[in-house]
């Protein structure tokens, strides 16, 4: 879990010399709001559109404000895998920090299953 603490300074005090309402506390952001946060994100990586095997999946692991993420995914087949991870990684730390404010140094990307036209159109012939 993240927190956000701050040591209040005479800038942080009211006049009477209390702490303002607005510095006290601290934030806390579960794991699983992090993981949708960092799954929101490789979708938006993979333009929004997933293989035909499902959308990815975050687990995230936070310690303090550092939130280590590993994002399991499936790809269409074939494709640039090295440069759709590395966009994935790359959007999953940028979103992870602006929204949550929380530095991440790792993003681990696993490829569970590649999806080619031809599984994609015997999933599709299954549903049907």
């Amino acid at each position: 879990m993240a927190t956000d603490h701050l040591a209040p300074t005479t800038e942080h005090r009211t006049a009477e010399g209390r702490v303002a309402a607005a510095d006290r506390g601290s934030t806390v952001i579960a794991d699983r709001v992090v993981a949708k946060i960092a799954a929101q994100a490789a979708r938006e990586a993979l333009d929004g559109v997933p293989a035909a095997g499902g959308t990815p999946h975050a687990m995230v692991t936070v310690h303090q404000d550092s939130a280590r993420v590993r994002i399991s995914l499936e790809l269409d087949y074939p494709s640039d895998i090295g440069r759709q991870c590395g966009a994935v990684r790359r959007r999953v730390a940028e979103r992870v920090e602006t929204l949550a404010g929380m530095d991440v140094p790792d993003v681990a990307v696993l490829v569970e299953r590649l999806h080619s036209a031809h599984t994609r159109g015997a999933t599709l012939g299954r549903l049907a």
